[in-house]
């Protein structure tokens, strides 16, 4: 069998966004995934369906396998003649024990190649809106393992040289020996005013940066209950974090917002809420499942030229929609003749996506909007088809018909509560882990406010974000408050309401 290869890949220091372009290309060809603690889930999400994935997390006093056991489950692993990735957080070479694993390889004719990382060293203090050179201020630094005991009689450190040979030094996984590190620099030569950083979980949503100087960072970071993973920065380019920060003062930062959407349309709600630095949380309160029986839908396709309008109210209708005429072996020239309408943008979005440009889209995107507008129309006598869910509710159905139309109503997809999701999602709302729930049908509140039976105290504590009207009365409904309201009933306009709910609070 012809051996395999393995690719030593540097993950970046924790924001998914920050792993280069080649290695997401390798990570989705791979077979078999060997990854650490430090990355984020999502990195995983772009992998093969197939491939193996293996953990071989190691916290603080917990390995779960020894070094020995990975380079031996990389060499097993690559002698299947399998693709096999090698995921690292940071870079494999910058303290990642890269080298060694590369050594390993090499001394047993394992093939490998190694794709360099954004380092933590250097990306972490960057989040932080600290540069780790500067003009005029620092033109040199060093980074450093903090993991090593200095109190130890023949450190590896020249601390001498190190504490007045650099201008800027960045210290790794060095939390635990922070008394010892300060009490070395200062002994070799800093003053006891250079200003220090130390950064927790740098460049993702929770990230927490305690500020000092050698004389009290210590002590700042005891205060402040700092955990690893931490990267330590003592420099005057510390001094500039006040002028340069920007990722932890956007305007959501460190807000977990509770994402109720199906997981197939959490994403868009989810990106635009992680750019202004909240951290959603994917906890589907419905999930969207296809008709056993499209006979209805199929019938209702097969004679789309009976019908003047086609009424779209969501993109999973679009999506159920499109599923069967493309099973009918037929596409969109099979709507020709037919006036088309969409709820709202996002829904003409996808059916523009698909060739069909809606005639008419409302000024406001709900029922009432698609009602106000085809009232000024003349549609007496007219058929429409209506492709929905089958929870939707009957106001659009008796809103055409009192304008004497036609109406086929005909379920496409299903939605069910999500009970896996539904059931963390009350935990952790008991546990007063949530800040806002963000809310964009009423399926999702129903779903939701029923796991407390009757007694939504864990609801009343947080804030509650509805996409439109008909979303916040099934929320008042339900003897909640609804704290935002979209200005827009979109997606963007939901998250730019939010946005400007917590500006206005600071």
């Amino acid at each position: 069998m012809k051996t395999g290869k393995v690719y030593l890949i540097g993950a970046g220091p924790g924001d998914p966004g920050l792993i280069t372009v080649k290695g997401l290309e390798y990570l989705r060809k791979a077979d078999v995934i060997i990854y650490d603690r430090l990355l984020d889930d999502g990195l995983l999400d772009s992998t093969a369906a197939a491939a193996e994935r293996i953990y071989m997390g190691k916290a603080a006093g917990v390995h779960n396998r020894s070094q020995t056991e990975i380079n031996r489950l990389l060499i097993a692993k690559a002698r299947e003649g399998k693709t096999v990735v090698r995921l690292k957080g940071g870079d494999p070479f910058v303290l990642g024990r890269g080298g060694e694993e590369a050594r390993v390889l090499a001394k047993h004719g394992i093939p490998f190649e190694v794709v360099p990382g954004i380092t933590s060293a250097i990306a972490v203090p960057a989040y932080a809106g600290i540069p780790v050179t500067q003009r005029g201020i620092a033109s040199s630094f060093a980074v450093v393992t903090g993991h090593e005991y200095p109190g130890k009689e023949e450190s590896s450190i020249n601390w001498k040289g190190l504490a007045t040979g650099v201008d800027t030094i960045i210290f790794l996984m060095g939390i635990k020996n922070l008394p010892e590190i300060v009490s070395r620099l200062i002994e070799f030569g800093r003053p006891y005013d250079m200003p220090v950083a130390v950064i927790k979980d740098g460049t993702r949503s929770e990230q927490k940066t305690v500020v000092g100087t050698l004389k009290d960072i210590a002590a700042g970071v005891k205060d402040a209950r700092l955990t690893p993973p931490v990267v330590i920065v003592v420099g005057e380019v510390v001094r500039l974090r006040d002028k340069l920060r920007w990722f932890d003062n956007r305007p959501l930062f460190g807000k977990r917002i509770l994402v109720t959407r199906s997981r197939h349309q959490a994403s868009a709600l989810s990106r635009l809420l992680t750019e202004r630095g909240a951290m959603p949380i994917e906890l589907p309160a419905i999930d969207i499942q296809p008709v056993g029986d499209n006979s209805e839908l199929d019938q209702a396709i097969t004679n789309l030229k009976r019908y003047d309008w086609i009424i779209f109210t969501s993109v999973n209708g679009v999506a159920a929609f499109w599923k069967r005429l493309t099973g009918l072996k037929l596409d969109s020239r099979a709507l020709g003749g037919r006036r088309i309408g969409a709820i709202g943008p996002a829904t003409a979005e996808v059916l523009a996506s698909r060739g069909v440009i809606p005639d008419y889209v409302p000024d406001t995107y709900t029922t009432e909007g698609i009602l106000d507008g085809l009232g000024q129309r003349e549609v007496t006598g007219q058929r429409f088809l209506l492709p929905r869910a089958d929870i939707a509710d009957e106001e659009l159905v008796r809103g055409i018909r009192n304008f004497g139309a036609e109406v086929c109503e005909v379920t496409t997809y299903h939605t069910l509560p999500a009970t896996e999701s539904i059931a963390e999602a009350r935990r952790m709302l008991i546990a007063g882990e949530i800040d806002v729930i963000a809310f964009t049908s009423s399926s999702m509140v129903t779903n939701l406010v029923t796991v407390f039976q009757g007694e939504p105290m864990p609801l009343k504590r947080v804030k509650i974000a509805c996409i439109g009207p008909k979303t916040a009365e099934v929320v008042v409904g339900a003897g909640l408050k609804v704290d935002i309201l979209a200005g827009e009933a979109t997606v963007p306009g939901l998250v730019a309401t939010i946005e400007d709910y917590f500006g206005e609070k600071r």
